[in-house]
């Protein structure tokens, strides 16, 4: 009788914690992100709207694959991998959960970059992931002296000799390949016909590099040379042009007619996710254009949120709309997932680029 009433009791008090524990997880969203991702100020606000606590912890691509992996998808409650990250990923380890898009406030995520990242995570007809945090690779151009550059084809023009710089990295192959009518990606599951379209990368950007003044290693590096006026036309990111047009006009970022090598990080649900909900809230908190504009206003790169620019510090928002309108948008390169063996392929391509005379 006795151990009866003892097993009742300790029946009821383990519920009870069980129970009780489970609404103390709805209370917290255990997020693993970038620096930045999660401003201590929408964190605040979230709360506020919500009654949930955000703890973050900062990671990067590889922590996160490998903090997951050891977990097998527990731990978190939302990460956030870059797009070329996750379907292999998820293919090898299963270490996240479909999105369930009905979930999702699509409505306020540009449809470009929304259906480009639902097809690049897509494992078994299903998607992983939700776009968030978006950069490129452009063209950085000194209009007054370069003012007909407007593709990665002209970094191999003889009429800017001597004005030309690039880093001897990955995205200059798929960039050239796209200006040079090629579509990079399409190829990569055909490593035959991958390594026919670097042979020819190879040879044309050996070609080209008489009209290379440098081959730049970091972005200071860049921009001392943009702006003493010894590079006039070279592959960078926005950030740097934007930075250079503010000291000088003429110099700004101009998105290439074959499209801007562009990367997205975004937001996917660990397979072991305790508050899922929670995630889901998140995900559409932060893509509200108001919110989505105080991290660009914090960190100077675009979110996939529609309509974020009006809430932009209007040197911010200035630049956003000059540099990527609808039309840019639409043409943006995003980087998928790379197949195995395909980067070191490309590395033996880049050390004959930078070794030839």
């Amino acid at each position: 009788m006795k151990k009866s009433i003892l097993l009742v009791v300790l029946t009821v008090f383990m519920s009870s914690v069980l129970i009780g524990g489970l609404q103390a997880d709805d209370k917290v969203l255990r997020l693993i992100s970038w620096t930045g991702y999660a401003p201590p100020v929408l964190i605040e606000k979230f709360k506020k709207e919500t009654g949930i606590t955000v703890e973050v912890t900062y990671s990067n691509n590889e922590e996160i694959m490998s903090k997951l992996r050891a977990t097998r998808g527990g731990g978190f409650d939302l990460a956030q991998p870059s797009q070329d990250r996750i379907s292999a990923v998820q293919k090898q380890f299963k270490i996240y959960q479909p999105i369930d898009f009905s979930k999702i406030d699509e409505a306020q995520i540009d449809p470009s970059m929304l259906a480009a990242v639902k097809k690049n995570t897509m494992v078994n007809g299903e998607s992983y992931a939700v776009p968030h945090v978006y950069g490129t690779s452009g063209l950085v151009v000194n209009k007054a002296k370069a003012p007909n550059a407007k593709d990665y084809k002209d970094l191999l023009d003889p009429q800017y000799a001597g004005r030309i710089s690039y880093r001897v990295r990955r995205p200059i192959l798929m960039a050239m390949g796209f200006s040079l009518g090629y579509d990079p990606f399409a190829l990569y599951e055909n490593k035959p016909e991958y390594k026919k379209f670097l042979d020819v990368m190879e040879k044309e950007l050996i070609k080209g590099k008489p009209v290379v003044r440098n081959y730049y290693e970091n972005a200071d590096a860049l921009i001392g040379s943009m702006r003493s006026g010894e590079i006039w036309v070279a592959m960078a990111w926005e950030q740097v042009s934007w930075k250079l047009h503010e000291e000088n006009p003429d110099i700004d970022y101009v998105a290439p007619t074959s499209g801007a090598m562009a990367w997205v990080d975004t937001f996917a649900i660990p397979a072991k996710a305790d508050n899922v909900e929670g995630a889901y809230k998140w995900i559409n908190f932060s893509l509200r254009p108001e919110n989505a504009a105080v991290f660009t206003n914090n960190e100077k790169y675009g979110t996939a949120s529609v309509g974020a620019t009006k809430f932009m510090e209007p040197n911010i928002r200035d630049n956003f709309t000059r540099s990527f309108p609808a039309e840019v948008m639409a043409k943006m390169n995003w980087y998928p997932t790379v197949p195995p063996g395909l980067e070191t392929m490309e590395a033996k391509v880049l050390e004959k680029i930078k070794i030839a005379k």
